[in-house]
């Protein structure tokens, strides 16, 4: 398992981070010790392993999608506070 080197001039760049040169001799360090932990992974022997989405076993949890009848704009509009030619009347945010 090989050291992987991280270029974190270009890494902080794309997170639009200005590091010092501490952080970035800190970070990189970090970083490379965090990706060449991750990249174990490639070394697990997974022929014949099916792929799961999930362990449950469950296939659909959902309920169908169907249509029912909502509420009247009437009684949505019931217990408004404010309420304008049959719509909800809000106060407006305005910055200055």
């Amino acid at each position: 398992m090989s050291k992987v080197k991280i270029d974190i001039n270009h890494v902080s760049k794309l997170a639009n981070l200005n590091l010092t040169k501490e952080e970035k001799e800190k970070f990189e360090k970090q970083l490379s010790s965090v990706l060449t932990y991750i990249s174990q992974l490639n070394e697990i022997e997974t022929e014949g392993v099916e792929p799961i989405g999930h362990i449950t076993g469950m296939v659909n949890v959902l309920r169908e999608d169907e249509p029912r009848p909502s509420l009247s704009q009437e009684d949505s509009l019931l217990n408004a506070s404010k309420k304008q030619n049959g719509f909800f009347q809000v106060d407006s945010i305005f910055e200055e």
